[in-house]
């Protein structure tokens, strides 16, 4: 029962993430899942992609129809990702946990660090360029890489590469960053198919539901709340979560 309440909880947490930032929910989902629930970091990346890929699926539709996405934009990023998530997702299996622990907490670092930087006022007054396809595309490669290797859907450091790069004011980031995920964490799940067989779904289930049902809360959070504060909150939790997680695979 604690375990099925645990999952409800952290389900409902990583919706919100996903539902107001556009990312950060898999770099959440996974640490619940180990730390929480006692999944393994490779089963634990496995479930993230399957709980990333369903919720984020489902807050794509509420920014679309609040018209915040940039679907040019969002091909070349997601694009340009799928094969170097699909390679870095069969090579995940075979490297040991505590690396990918490390490099996972490593990651979470760096985009709080991009997102405090885009959290800056000046950051979120940017015009709206056009899409540049090379920086665009290099940019989707990079994510997509990360999303097959860690089991992350992306959108944490496709949101401030979207903000800094591209210059996305922070809805569009937010939106299109979610069509990034959806395709990179599709692409890394087509290569994880042996994987799935040991998950426990019970404890999968729950917290899908969950975090589909928050990430419709969290569009409504993104519509009230500004971006530069709820960046700098996300970014507050991704580095306490990356200290953790280091401390945990050094000890």
């Amino acid at each position: 029962m604690t375990g099925l309440l645990l999952a409800l909880v952290a389900g409902a947490v990583v919706g919100l993430a996903l539902g107001a930032l556009g990312g950060g929910g898999s770099v959440l989902a996974v640490p619940a899942l180990i730390y929480l629930l006692g999944f393994t970091p490779a089963a634990a990346t496995t479930a993230s992609l399957l709980i990333v890929t369903a919720t984020s699926l489902t807050a794509l539709y509420a920014h679309a129809r609040a018209g915040n996405v940039r679907w040019r934009a969002g091909a070349l990023f997601a694009a340009a990702g799928l094969l170097p998530a699909a390679l870095a997702g069969a090579a995940a299996a075979r490297l040991p946990q505590w690396l990918l622990t490390v490099a996972f907490a490593a990651v979470a670092a760096l985009a709080a660090l991009r997102m405090l930087r885009c959290a800056r006022p000046d950051a979120a007054e940017r015009g709206t360029p056009s899409v540049r396809p090379a920086r665009a595309a290099g940019s989707g490669a990079g994510l997509g890489a990360l999303t097959g290797l860690l089991g992350v859907g992306g959108g944490f450091l496709a949101v401030p590469a979207l903000v800094t790069v591209l210059a996305f004011e922070m809805p569009a980031a937010v939106g299109t960053s979610l069509l990034v995920i959806s395709a990179n964490s599709l692409a890394s799940l087509a290569t994880r198919g042996t994987t799935m067989g040991g998950l426990d779904w019970a404890v999968i289930a729950p917290f899908t539901a969950t975090a589909v049902l928050g990430a419709w809360d969290g569009k409504r959070l993104a519509a009230k709340a500004s971006g530069p504060v709820l960046q700098r909150a996300f970014a507050g939790v991704l580095l306490a979560v990356a200290a953790f997680m280091v401390i945990d695979a050094v000890t």
